[in-house]
């Protein structure tokens, strides 16, 4: 079980939605005190109509920078096959500095191929992609170092994904955050493995805080979780209308600890 306090996420979903109803979702979620406020980076819906209406991840955390004043925002998470890592980077410093001190640079490999389809970048394989990001990751964390004014704080980075061989290595050695979408059995097996390579890099495994996704009640899903370590907990909504009534739940919740 782990020492630190108890947080709650929430990921707005940018599809089906017009953005005014994205927007009063941020407001509210905020207002609600939430702890995160994630979006997601695809340019096409994941479910329901597959051509619905959809929004950009970073041109949004802009606006949600401007738009909010406590909550951290951040991706869940940025596919990193999309940007360049220098010109990411320099967009997670901006959106940092709009928010005073407020992003979470969450990143991943990347998996839609639909997005990659139509957006002209190359798919290739699973391998590949996180061949790339374990290549990029020192060159975003290079560029941060070059920035003129420079972060206003060492950007939070979250890595998302489960991969045991090279992506729990790319967490070990990266990020600050690692966030999975794993139940109480299949946590255990991998933070053991996180626990190896974070040996194996020479770095403390309690220096990383554990998130997963969530859906449910925080009564029975929580308490498994927590014992293994979990304490961020993210539940996901998604458009045309965003129902916070879980959400509401499990900050209810998290306040009653």
């Amino acid at each position: 079980m782990s020492s630190r306090k108890i947080r709650i996420g929430v990921q707005l979903q940018p599809q089906h939605a017009d953005y005014a109803a994205i927007r009063r979702a941020a407001a509210e979620a905020e207002d609600l005190g939430v702890d995160i406020l994630f979006n997601w980076d695809h340019f096409y819906p994941l479910s329901g109509e597959p051509e619905g209406k959809h929004f950009e991840c970073w041109t949004m955390l802009a606006a949600w920078a401007e738009q909010t004043s406590r909550a951290e925002i951040g991706a869940l998470v940025t596919c990193n096959s999309y940007r360049n890592p220098e010109l990411l980077a320099d967009m997670a410093r901006t959106v940092d500095h709009i928010s005073d001190g407020r992003l979470i640079l969450g990143i991943g490999s990347g998996w839609f191929e639909k997005d990659y389809q139509q957006y002209g970048y190359d798919f290739g394989t699973a391998g590949g992609r996180l061949d790339k990001l374990a290549e990029d990751m020192p060159r975003i964390e290079s560029r941060w170092a070059k920035l003129n004014p420079a972060p206003t704080r060492k950007i939070p980075v979250l890595i998302g994904g489960g991969g045991e061989k090279k992506t729990l290595r790319l967490v070990a050695k990266h990020a600050d955050i690692w966030h999975s979408f794993a139940d109480a059995e299949v946590l255990e097996r991998k933070l053991g493995i996180l626990r190896g390579h974070c040996a194996e890099v020479g770095r403390d495994a309690g220096e990383i805080e554990v998130s997963t996704a969530v859906r449910g009640t925080p009564e029975e899903v929580a308490p498994p979780l927590i014992e293994l370590g979990a304490t961020l907990f993210t539940v996901s909504v998604g458009g045309p209308d965003y129902d916070l009534s879980e959400l509401r739940t499990w900050l209810q919740w998290r306040d009653k600890r």
